[in-house]
């Protein structure tokens, strides 16, 4: 039984390089390429090798080294930058929404508010009071998290 395994691997082993024939490749009038086991009759056909093999891996070209520190330094400076733009911006609207709570606070305290118009200091209304209240309010839920 062995026997008959160990000669049929044989036998399997050698018929691939048996039958392995030779490949012709050859261009028609039209400009196509064609590939066959015989090649065509009056007309010119190269032999083509059926081995195949690996690609030849090209590594990458290496980048000089000086030029990454100066990316990293202008990325770094475009960083620093936007913080602190980021900053400032965050500042503005922490100042922003502390005026506007304390002047919704004496709003909803005081029903008396008086605000100058020009040279003048008027009372406002009930109804401007609860028009800038509200408006206030809206704004903190917007801005003021």
């Amino acid at each position: 039984m062995r026997r008959m395994i160990l000669t049929g691997s044989l036998l399997l082993a050698l018929s691939a390089t048996a039958t392995a024939g030779q490949i012709y490749k050859w261009v028609d009038a039209q400009g196509n390429t064609h590939f066959g086991a015989q090649p065509p009759e009056g007309q010119a056909a190269a032999e083509v090798n059926p081995n195949i093999t690996q690609p030849k891996i090209v590594p990458p070209a290496a980048t000089p080294k000086l030029e990454e520190p100066q990316a990293d330094a202008k990325q770094e400076a475009l960083d620093q930058e936007a913080r602190q733009a980021v900053a400032k911006h965050q500042k503005e609207l922490d100042a922003y929404c502390e005026q506007i709570r304390k002047d919704l606070a004496q709003m909803k305290a005081n029903p008396r508010v008086r605000v100058k118009v020009g040279d003048e200091v008027r009372r406002i209304t009930e109804e401007e009071r609860q028009d800038r209240m509200s408006k206030s309010e809206t704004a903190i839920k917007e801005n003021c998290q």
